[in-house]
């Protein structure tokens, strides 16, 4: 018998993928990773309950000094320096999935298995194995996990793959889990209470009021502190225009925040930094690829290009989407081909 360690969140997706896996055969081992405080939080107890239920063994792994020490400092790090940072993309790859391959071998698992809504299937077109979207782009998480090694997808399930919400949740009411009827997690997991007040709490004396200036250096205004605002915001600047404007430019070093049009936003070209590609990047350099340059964003096609050992990405056409930190992942025919940090 096969046997498989699956990530449980406390969650409906990664109860019901653990049941799934269960009745395919395998041997299921659900593992928790607390990042929190809290030994005893309401996910880890919903955990153990459907582990119980499902008869399957259940751990619980304390990751909060490693979770501290990258994610957290990430997320810190990236306000500071005027930067809108992406702490999941980072989490799955440098804290989760490492950590849940760690146990796979301390178990001698033969797989390790989430609830994503994700795949890993064979691309013929480029003879090896690589994540696809398997749902409406909006609803896909392989945005999540681009940063995934290869020899770690060989290993990874994702029992969610022919399924909906709905469904999801449908199973898990059929079955009797309690958690059938969960909300899903919404915003930063470490920040229940909001981005803004986490950065307060954590940045404290170090965000100082400063101010809103125009693209010629004009002072229209006071913002309560660089660090608590993003590129594309409109909404909750506290300052009164006769327009509508957005910020759109961080100024650490100054502690100034550029105020302009919608349209002051928008760019045909991005460079790239901390990249990593799942397909050698002369495969697809000349390829017309689907960029998604934030997970909730549909995606707009274009072209990888390396210019003096510096990578960029050159849309079709522009778009306003592209915020300094973020991540962008790239997609061939719904495989995900490589991405990397806006710049």
């Amino acid at each position: 018998m096969k046997k498989v360690i699956i990530g449980m969140s406390g969650g409906v997706d990664s109860s019901v993928s653990a049941y799934l896996l269960k009745e395919q055969g395998y041997e299921v081992i659900g593992v928790t990773l607390n990042q929190h405080l809290e030994e005893n939080s309401k996910d880890i107890e919903d955990a153990k309950k459907v582990c119980d239920r499902l008869g399957i063994i259940h751990e619980v792994v304390n990751i909060r000094k490693d979770f501290e020490n990258t994610v957290i400092k990430y997320f810190l790090d990236g306000y500071k320096s005027g930067k809108t940072p992406s702490p999941c993309v980072i989490c799955d790859d440098e804290i989760k999935f490492k950590i849940l391959f760690e146990i796979a071998d301390k178990y001698k698992a033969d797989y390790v298995a989430t609830g994503h809504y994700t795949s890993v299937e064979y691309s013929k077109t480029f003879s090896k194995y690589l994540l696809k979207s398997v749902h409406s782009i909006i609803k896909d998480q392989s945005y999540m996990l681009y940063r995934l090694a290869p020899e770690k997808l060989e290993r990874l399930i994702f029992p969610l793959k022919p399924y909906s919400k709905q469904e999801i949740r449908k199973i898990a009411l059929k079955i009797g889990l309690e958690v059938h009827d969960k909300k899903d997690s919404q915003g930063v997991c470490f920040a229940k209470e909001g981005y803004k007040e986490f950065l307060k709490e954590n940045l404290k004396d170090e965000i100082v009021k400063g101010n809103y200036i125009d693209k010629e250096g004009n002072i229209l205004g006071e913002h309560e502190g660089y660090q608590l605002y993003t590129i594309g915001q409109r909404r909750g600047l506290g300052i009164n225009l006769s327009k509508i404007v957005f910020i759109t430019e961080i100024r650490a070093k100054t502690n100034e925040i550029v105020l302009g049009e919608f349209s002051e936003l928008f760019t045909d070209e991005i460079e790239l930094i901390n990249y990593k590609f799942a397909v050698e990047f002369e495969k697809i350099k000349d390829l017309n690829l689907l960029a998604r340059p934030r997970f909730s964003s549909t995606g707009f096609y274009g072209k990888l290009i390396k210019n003096n050992d510096k990578i960029y990405f050159k849309y079709n056409e522009e778009n306003a989407h592209n915020a300094k930190g973020q991540h962008v992942v790239f997609f061939y025919d719904n495989f995900v081909v490589g991405g990397g940090e806006i710049k």
